[in-house]
């Protein structure tokens, strides 16, 4: 960075101890030096400088009352990013590792993955440090109602619209947003990821996993390969691993391997989908109860080897930073050709520069998870006109957005003079369509 170094030491500054953030930020500054240096109007006007900095954040104190009758604590928070092209839009992660600095830096990232779908929608995210693992349907439901309680003043279908992330599925938006409709007395679409019953989307649960391996099939076909005869292995056993799977293996691949936080199983016949929904879906159980319906597959309690496995197509799909400097090199070492980040920064910068270095097709998680804010944003435009599209129409709409996300990030990348890296396309397509916006409504957000 040359330009663009000073407002990356002031984010640092401000942002004490907030490392995610910070490498969020540097990630993206880096992209944008040729953009800063092309249209200087952009540095003028504050640009670059405002868009680091959220437009509002907001932490808030979450009581209730565990099954025991003992009072239980936790912190809210909500980050409203951006919303120069649209209201802010952004999952909800209830997770102990949550604080500002990890709320940030996802909030900051949604920024330029909305914008890259092309739809309204601007960056926000938010969360909670609690834990729904372990906790009984009626200390989740007490959970989410305090926790809309407070959250209910600071959104809205016009202003923000928040949705699921880790943590956070079917059973806790139905209770945040039946806690909403109690407190405003409306029925608008102001959450999505809802059920089918109260107007939810179809496409969506499996939205993000299905747009991962469009936008991958997409990137490897233009470069000669495919999933087809391809062996995959996916971090993850969430929404966003299992539809990723489950695409992956209808376009021919074949998926070897998935984890969650207790480890990996690896099955070389192929992944029995039906038995890990089971799992994960109805019992929400761990990923090692595999082995009971599959005595042949293998379970390892170190999720981080599952990388490895040898593999020609790599999908991180569980959480930031997962892949290292020390994984990527195992990857290209044993022949993996293409790698999708399916979670949101699971590849840490030294990884990407392996994976960019060996011509390794890298789809970064903006562009690449974009499918399930994409088709948040469906849901949206449904709930808006009081319809419901079929899955056929709204995966048709899913299928055009994530290959056109590709060909804006290839063709952006080629036209600063870095051709094959998604990385800098993807940053700089997504930057150039908020940039413009900001500039053109003045000096307000």
């Amino acid at each position: 960075m040359k330009q663009l170094s000073r407002v990356y030491e002031t984010v640092v500054n401000r942002n004490p101890g907030e490392k995610e953030f910070h490498q969020a930020v540097k990630e993206v500054l880096e992209s944008l030096e040729p953009v800063a240096e092309r249209y200087p109007e952009f540095g003028k006007a504050g640009i670059f400088d405002r868009i680091v900095e959220p437009e509002r954040q907001i932490i808030f104190r979450v009581p209730w009352v565990d099954d025991s009758g003992r009072v239980q604590v936790n912190r809210g928070f909500r980050v409203q990013f951006n919303s120069a092209i649209g209201p802010y839009k952004g999952g909800l992660r209830f997770h102990p590792s949550v604080n500002l600095g990890i709320i940030k830096f996802l909030g900051f990232e949604q920024i330029f993955k909305n914008a890259l779908t092309t739809l309204p929608m601007g960056g926000g995210k938010g969360g909670s440090d609690f834990d729904p693992k372990g906790k009984s349907d009626g200390e989740v439901m007490r959970f989410c109602q305090s926790f809309m309680f407070e959250l209910a003043r600071h959104i809205g279908p016009d202003t923000d619209v928040p949705a699921g992330d880790i943590g956070v599925g079917a059973r806790e938006i139905g209770y945040m947003f039946g806690m909403y409709r109690k407190i405003r007395n409306d029925f608008t679409g102001v959450l999505t990821g809802k059920g089918l019953d109260y107007g939810g989307s179809l496409v969506r649960t499996e939205a993000t996993g299905y747009g991962l391996c469009y936008f991958m099939e997409e990137a490897m076909n233009a470069k000669g390969k495919s999933f087809e005869g391809s062996t995959v292995v996916i971090s993850g056993s969430g929404n966003v691993a299992i539809y990723a799977a489950e695409k992956a293996a209808q376009l021919g691949g074949k998926v070897v391997a998935l984890s969650d936080s207790n480890g990996y199983i690896y099955d070389r016949n192929g992944i029995d989908l039906d038995i890990v929904k089971k799992i994960k879906e109805v019992d929400r159980g761990r990923i090692r109860e595999y082995t009971r319906y599959h005595p042949d597959a293998e379970f390892s309690e170190d999720f981080k080897s599952i990388w490895n496995i040898p593999c020609d197509i790599a999908l991180p799909c569980a959480t930031q930073n997962e892949l290292d400097q020390k994984d990527a090199e195992t990857l290209v070492k044993n022949g993996c050709f293409a790698v999708g980040e399916g979670a949101n920064m699971p590849s840490t910068p030294e990884a990407v520069e392996v994976f960019l270095e060996n011509k390794v097709i890298f789809a970064p998680a903006k562009a690449a998870n974009a499918g399930g804010v994409a088709t948040s944003g469906l849901e949206m435009s449904q709930n808006s006109m009081r319809l419901s599209w079929s899955f056929e129409e709204v995966d048709a709409r899913l299928k055009k957005i994530m290959q056109n996300i590709y060909r804006n990030a290839s063709e952006t990348a080629r036209e600063f003079g870095h051709p094959d890296n998604l990385v800098m396309g993807a940053n700089i397509a997504g930057f150039m369509k908020v940039a413009r916006a900001m500039l053109a409504q003045g000096i307000t957000y």
